[in-house]
């Protein structure tokens, strides 16, 4: 058969391989599928929330490494986005941006200053919703009743309103700064503030997030469901699916 006879290449073994280079290059350039495993992001982000990323919007890296074949767009205050975590670049996190570089970042008693500026909690509106989503499914481990543990504020970084939790009552931990991010760097949270592991407890020589870390900014969830099926792990049960999720954006 010859290299480029067209029926190889329009319907055999050709188009097949044509089919999975595209893929895999859209998976490298330009989107990947994540699944939320923690509750760090809640209400943003739920538990087996499966989301696209935006990889392409800040830049092209090489394969396979940190380096930028060219740079595009910075992550801005209040989006979240997806990055190596710096303590096991193995692992993927996903917080949401509170600081860039230069910002002063103080954090005291559920409050987030930003440049010495309190980002004030309001009581959500629009996004008063959001809070609905906090089953027992979702906030696993605590009991029933688990929501009346919660307070649902919404806060306003940049151009981007989003919710945050806070636990009711006293804080372990709850004072952390100030300190200035560095150059080409950024410091991030998870919006369920009380229980996410992210910059403020991190290792002290690492607890920004270098720009070379980065893998894309959170576009939209595609898929979510309260369970997955326990046999078969990375699938989601079709009897908990989340259906009123579905191509909801993380960036309204």
């Amino acid at each position: 058969m010859k290299l480029f006879d067209k029926h190889f290449w329009k319907e055999g073994p050709g188009s097949f391989a044509i089919a999975i280079l595209i893929a895999l290059t859209i998976r490298w350039a330009v989107l990947e599928a994540y699944v939320i495993p923690s509750g760090s992001m809640l209400p943003s982000l739920l538990i087996n929330d499966h989301i696209f990323v935006n990889k392409f919007v800040y830049g092209l890296r090489y394969p396979f490494t940190e380096e930028w074949i060219f740079r595009a767009n910075n992550p801005v205050k209040g989006e979240v986005i997806v990055f190596k975590y710096p303590e096991n670049i193995d692992i993927f996190y996903i917080k949401r941006v509170v600081g860039t570089a230069g910002d002063r970042i103080f954090y005291e008693n559920g409050n987030l200053y930003v440049n010495g500026e309190i980002i004030e909690k309001k009581v959500p509106n629009e996004l008063k919703s959001e809070f609905d989503w906090l089953t027992d499914d979702v906030l696993r481990g605590e009991g029933p009743n688990a929501r009346d543990n919660y307070t649902h504020w919404e806060e306003k970084l940049g151009s981007r309103n989003y919710s945050t939790l806070l636990r009711k009552g006293e804080r372990l931990n709850n004072s952390f700064g100030p300190i200035v991010v560095p150059k080409d760097s950024y410091f991030v949270m998870g919006d369920n503030r009380d229980n996410s592991k992210d910059s403020r407890f991190w290792d002290p020589d690492k607890m920004f997030v270098p720009h070379s870390y980065l893998v894309g900014r959170a576009a939209f969830i595609w898929l979510s469901c309260d369970k997955k099926i326990p046999s078969v792990n990375f699938l989601c049960n079709p009897l908990t699916i989340r259906w009123k999720r579905f191509f909801h954006s993380v960036h309204d």
